[in-house]
């Protein structure tokens, strides 16, 4: 990334950067149906692609790296921020999670995923944190109303704003982001926000 970094006192730059390929991702890709991949992890494909793009975020001085719960993410944070020097700074944060509306967007208890990742806390998620409200459909997924991730975005930037990091990397998905910025991004692309 050739940006300059030194950025004004009132100026809040936002990395929106959306994970590598998961195993639904490339499943949907060619079937154009649900495989049932519930919490679905990176796909071959998708740790190349979080590998190639660690070299862009390598050198960016981050105050603050905001992760989704769902694996993918995570999954990619890690591959992206592992030796990075602000790797201590990852904070797993639901607000800004998938909008639910398959099987890879239901997430799995914090115990799950501290068992799984260990180096990340998730204590303060609750036990459900992704969006339960509502009836069932065939797959047996509540989907997220479309009003309910609006507001969610609504909440995740004013979040963002309030935060003192000037320079924050968030890491998390498709539909999310193109709420949040406007722009559909491919696995592993980073949108620049301003806030």
């Amino acid at each position: 990334m050739n940006e300059n970094f030194s950025e004004s006192a009132m100026t809040k730059t936002i990395h929106c950067i959306r994970h590598g390929q998961s195993t639904f991702n490339a499943h949907y890709e060619l079937e154009r149906t649900d495989p049932l991949h519930f919490d679905a992890t990176l796909s071959e494909l998708g740790h190349r692609q979080v590998a190639e793009a660690a070299a862009h975020v390598r050198d960016v001085p981050y105050e603050l790296i905001v992760t989704s719960p769902l694996t993918r993410a995570i999954q990619t944070t890690l591959g992206l921020f592992r030796d990075h020097p602000s790797a201590s700074l990852i904070r797993v944060e639901c607000l800004h999670r998938e909008h639910l509306g398959n099987s890879c967007d239901v997430g799995r208890s914090p115990l799950a995923l501290m068992e799984d990742f260990p180096g990340l806390a998730f204590d303060h998620l609750d036990e459900v944190w992704w969006h339960k409200a509502g009836e069932a459909d065939e797959r047996g997924i509540v989907v997220e109303p479309e009003e309910v991730l609006v507001e969610r975005v609504d909440r995740f930037r004013s979040w963002l704003a309030e935060r003192p990091e000037r320079l924050i990397a968030v890491v998390g998905h498709g539909m999310f982001f193109y709420h949040l910025t406007g722009r559909h991004l491919r696995n592993c692309e980073i949108a620049t926000l301003e806030l």
